[in-house]
C-alpha cells in the first residue's frame, strides 16, 4: 500500500509539483495513513509547508496564463519529476518497501512522463483556442492533481487506476488537437513550376 500511495502521488506531480507534496504533508500532520520519518519528515514541517503554499500560489497564477504557462512548463521540468521521486521515496521509506534508488528512478519516471504529454500538449490548446482554453485545461489539471493526490492517501489502488486511465485520456486527446491543428494548417503549397515560354 506505501508503494501505491507513493505511485499514485508521483504521477500527478508531473501536473503539479506542489499539490501532492501539501497533501503529503497534510496527511501526515492530519491522520495516521501516513507516517514520514526521517529524512522526509520535513516534509510535514510548519515551514515546509509555507514555503509549499507559496510556490502553489504562484504555480495557479503563472500556470493560467498564455506564454507564462510555457516558460513554467520549461523550469517545472526539473522540479515536477524531482517531487515524483521525493513522493515515492518518501511514502516507501518507513517499511522498506522498495529499494530507495528504485523509488527514486521510478518517481521520476512517471512524474516526468506525465510532465511531457502536459508539455506536449498545451501548446495544441493554445494554438486551437487562442490561448483562452488555457486557463481551464489548467483549472481542470490541478483538479486531477488535487483528487488523485487525496486519492492516493485514501484509496491507493483508485487512485493508480484512476490516474492511468486520465493519462491515456489526455495523451489521445493532445494527439487529436494536434491533428485537428494540422488539419486546420491545410496542406502546404508549392508555387507551380513556371511554363515554359514559346519564342
Amino acid at each position: 500500500m506505501p508503494f501505491l500511495s507513493g505511485l499514485g502521488l508521483a504521477g500527478p506531480a508531473g501536473l503539479n509539483a506542489y499539490i501532492p507534496l501539501l497533501v503529503l504533508a497534510l496527511a501526515d500532520r492530519a491522520s495516521d495513513k501516513v507516517t514520514l520519518t526521517q529524512p522526509y519528515d520535513f516534509i510535514s514541517s510548519t515551514w515546509f509547508i509555507f514555503i509549499l503554499l507559496g510556490l502553489l500560489l504562484i504555480e495557479i497564477i503563472v500556470d493560467k496564463i498564455p506564454g507564462f504557462d510555457h516558460a513554467n512548463d520549461l523550469i517545472q521540468s526539473v522540479i515536477r519529476p524531482a517531487s515524483g521521486a521525493v513522493l515515492l521515496m518518501a511514502t516507501t521509506n518507513d517499511e522498506n518497501v522498495i529499494n530507495p534508488v528504485i523509488a527514486m528512478i521510478l518517481g521520476l519516471g512517471v512524474a516526468g512522463s506525465v510532465h511531457a504529454v502536459k508539455t506536449i500538449s498545451r501548446p495544441a490548446v493554445t494554438i486551437s483556442t487562442g490561448g483562452l482554453g488555457n486557463p481551464i485545461v489548467s483549472m481542470i489539471e490541478d483538479g486531477i492533481a488535487l483528487v488523485t493526490a487525496v486519492l492516493a492517501i485514501l484509496l491507493p489502488i483508485l487512485a493508480v487506476i484512476l490516474f492511468l486511465v486520465l493519462a491515456v485520456f489526455v495523451w489521445y486527446s493532445s494527439r487529436s488537437v494536434g491533428k485537428l491543428i494540422r488539419r486546420s494548417k491545410g496542406p502546404s503549397r508549392t508555387p507551380p513550376p513556371p511554363s515554359n515560354l514559346r519564342q
